[in-house]
């Protein structure tokens, strides 16, 4: 089996519609009509959910006539959000049938369907021209891709001269022993972490300049605490995309994070960089 067989195998439960149709039936919410609110606790399957999604688009300055790609869009949750907020035009790439198949049909739901364009294929043979897009984003995906130089210069490849790059992911803490499945990963042979250090290298070396990381840990750690507060209240979490993409072993795959993130065996980043003018 290829590691894109393994990696969309991982994502794939056949159930992702149903779980999420119920969640929002339980919610209250109109099922004609969804709005971004409505889908928030759901369909942001990265760290940190809306928040983090807020706080990135909070740093962009973005117009109408931009066209922007995220990498590994999932369930679309955070294209929605920009092309919501924006204005502008989202184009989406994700290795997961189901995952595509949601998503258009969230964005259908959502009235955005001729905002945010959903393509189905591998981030490392992206079907767009050179130069295609203004700006550039990817939350939570890379941790899947073992071939980071090659997803590093095909994004580098599609991005116009002066565009920005933005992405998060989990690296590789300073202790071993992470537990799986973890929401990214079935078992370690889906897993590829680098520590923020290869990081830099490999975008440096893929020419992307003015690469700058922050360590993300406090905020994952407060918005941990948050959600923690709101379950012993009887009151649900502030991210529940986990569950909807993976069911039952989505309880499982949230523990082994937080264990993970607790003994410094991972490491939330966020990483900044632009391609030369």
């Amino acid at each position: 089996m290829s590691n894109d067989q393994a990696v969309a195998d991982h994502y794939t439960s056949g159930g992702i519609w149903d779980r999420l149709r119920a969640a929002l039936v339980d919610d209250g919410a109109d099922l004609e009509v969804l709005s971004i609110e409505d889908l928030a606790p759901y369909d942001q399957f990265h760290g940190r959910g809306l928040a983090a999604t807020e706080e990135l688009a909070d740093g962009l300055r973005v117009h109408e006539s931009d066209r922007i790609l995220d990498v590994g869009s999932g369930l679309g949750g955070p294209a929605r959000y920009l092309a919501n907020r924006f204005g502008c035009q989202m184009v989406g790439i994700d290795l997961t049938t189901e995952f595509c198949q949601v998503a258009e049909r969230l964005n259908s739901l959502t009235g955005l369907d001729q905002s945010v364009r959903i393509h189905e294929g591998s981030a490392l043979a992206m079907p767009f021209e050179d130069s295609a897009f203004d700006g550039a984003y990817s939350m939570n995906v890379s941790m899947n891709i073992a071939d980071r130089s090659s997803l590093y210069r095909e994004i580098h490849r599609v991005l116009r001269p002066g565009a920005w790059l933005i992405f998060s992911e989990i690296a590789q803490g300073p202790n071993s022993g992470l537990d799986y499945p973890t929401p990214w990963a079935r078992t370690e042979h889906e897993s590829f972490l680098l520590s923020p250090d290869e990081t830099l290298g490999f975008l440096e070396a893929s020419g992307f300049q003015a690469v700058t990381l922050t360590d993300m840990s406090a905020a994952s750690a407060e918005f941990g605490a948050r959600s923690r507060e709101l379950i012993e209240r009887g009151e649900k979490p502030l991210q529940r995309a986990v569950q909807v993409v993976h069911g039952s072993d989505g309880r499982l795959a949230g523990t082994n994070i937080s264990s993970g993130l607790k003994q410094k065996q991972i490491l939330p980043i966020e990483v900044h960089c632009t391609k030369p003018g």
